[in-house]
């Protein structure tokens, strides 16, 4: 089991913590056997989610003519990706909704109930009666899916992130941390695959008609299996010692929603430009690329769709891989050099992809992934660190739907706007070099994370031998600023915990 430290009479008395040493019983040890149920739990539930959102990305041309048949080709592709754009408008609400209620009930209870949500939506997009049967109430009820994915995935990636990351050991957190991203994106790569081979094995007619339908409804049963695993997870150590401290204290809960914002405004702030940038490269590599490449570059569906897949495969490969990375050289560190990409490369991998031939074009889809690779493998990891314990899961679920909902969701439409505006299949490459710009300034205000101990909380490590070693050590610990610690514990637990 993960066990939680064991205060002690003194802490629970309520006296200063400063000018303390650090005792193995306050560090928190979380079993090797724990830690993997609780990855395999996290990333599996991650995948299926990221499935879901995938397979409209790659089916949205399709879709457009479904759903909007009258239109001209260049409305329908703005109305899907515009549809797209709406499951984010869901997401600041699901995540401020969720968010609270995973800081009272739990982080596991949560995550459960989203995936369930993301797998029924989804199913039911799949059996969604089109335009010629059901006419404008067509496209209304699959604003309405599309509405409660946004919902339930608010919740996904802020609760997610805030259960890996309070599992994962200081010093291996950006490693484990970025895994969860790994599940993202081939969760990508599942849904280009399963749109892959139907495409490849049903004629174009078929599948225009009938056989789109499918991936979406293959997300109920993968959906059942994810919660299977998600099910068998445990609470996080971090947050059953704050709901026991809480309880302690007369039953004082978490912050509301106002409380947050006006506590960790700055937090939120930074949060929110770095999800902008890193999201804005990312969904233009995943969502916005086969509408791209199929509609702008002139590829058929079946390459604009596969084209993109081994991108993506190797470069879910390369995320953990960044993730250690920033173990040993900062999270700040890594995330310069990703919003560096995103200036330098943008206009390099668009000019590759737009010399037309299928090797320049995998050769721009590689480049651009770079900077995407970079950027995900430390959100994960460097945005939990930024809010405590007990408002973490709330300041995740605000900070970061707020940026996917006015900067993520809406990456496909603008670029794609950008190209009908100006027609320039050029265009979409400023986007991505504009948020960069604002990510690199975030991340001077941005605190260094890497091997430290979540603000709030206890130092984690993974074995007891671990544990005696860190406190025998802690005073030579450039890492451990055990002060600093034991202050952010007791601001926590008094419920004014700032940076």
């Amino acid at each position: 089991m993960a066990s939680a430290p064991d205060r002690g009479e003194a802490s629970q008395a309520g006296e200063p913590r400063q000018d303390r040493r650090l005792e193995v019983s306050d560090v928190t040890v979380v079993e090797p056997a724990v830690l993997k149920k609780t990855i395999a739990g996290t990333i599996v539930g991650n995948l299926m989610e990221w499935y879901d959102i995938g397979v409209y990305g790659y089916l949205a041309v399709i879709i457009g003519r479904v759903f909007m048949p009258g239109g001209s080709p260049t409305a329908q592709n703005l109305f899907s990706l515009g549809v797209f754009a709406v499951t984010f408008i869901a997401r600041p609400l699901g995540g401020v909704v969720l968010g609270q209620l995973g800081d009272r009930a739990g982080r596991q209870k949560v995550l459960a109930f989203t995936l369930l949500m993301m797998a029924s939506a989804t199913f039911l997009i799949g059996v969604l009666p089109d335009y010629s049967k059901i006419g404008f109430w067509a496209p209304i009820l699959l604003i309405v899916l599309k509405l409660l994915q946004g919902f339930s995935t608010g919740g996904e990636y802020a609760g997610a992130t805030t259960f890996l990351t309070e599992f994962a050991p200081d010093r291996r957190r950006g490693f484990l941390a970025a895994l969860l991203d790994l599940g993202s994106y081939l969760g990508f790569a599942f849904g280009a695959a399963v749109v892959s081979v139907l495409q490849l094995t049903l004629s174009p007619d078929f599948m225009a008609s009938w056989g789109w339908r499918l991936p979406f409804m293959f997300a109920l049963p993968f959906g059942l299996v994810a919660l299977y695993f998600r099910s068998q997870i445990e609470e996080t150590p971090a947050f059953q010692e704050a709901k026991r401290l809480q309880e302690q204290e007369d039953g004082k809960g978490p912050k509301s929603l106002r409380e947050v914002v006006a506590t960790f405004w700055r937090e939120i702030l930074v949060a929110i430009t770095l999800v902008a940038a890193a999201n804005t490269a990312g969904y233009a590599l995943t969502s916005y690329m086969p509408t791209y490449l199929t509609s702008t570059l002139g590829y058929d569906e079946v390459h604009g769709t596969l084209l993109t897949l081994p991108v993506l495969i190797v470069m879910s490969l390369c995320i953990p891989l960044a993730g250690a990375l920033s173990d040993r050289i900062g999270r700040r560190t890594v995330l310069r050099m990703a919003s560096i990409g995103g200036i330098v490369l943008a206009i390099p991998a668009f000019l590759l992809m737009m010399h037309g031939v299928v090797w320049s074009t995998l050769l721009g889809l590689f480049v651009l992934s770079v900077p995407v690779a970079l950027y995900v493998s430390n959100l994960a990891s460097c945005l939990p660190a930024l809010f405590p314990t007990s408002s973490r899961y709330g300041g995740m679920g605000i900070s970061y739907n707020i940026a996917a909902a006015v900067f993520s969701g809406t990456a496909p439409f603008i670029m794609e706007a950008l190209v009908a505006l100006t027609g320039k299949a050029l265009a979409p490459a400023f986007w991505v070099i504009l948020t960069s710009v604002a990510g690199f300034i975030a991340i001077i205000f941005l605190p260094e994370s890497a091997r430290r101990p979540l603000p709030g909380g206890m130092p984690t490590v993974s074995s007891d031998q671990e544990a005696s070693q860190l406190v025998e050590g802690q005073d030579a610990n450039r890492d451990l600023d055990v002060d600093e610690v034991f202050r952010q514990f007791e601001l926590d637990r008094e419920g004014s915990a700032v940076r």
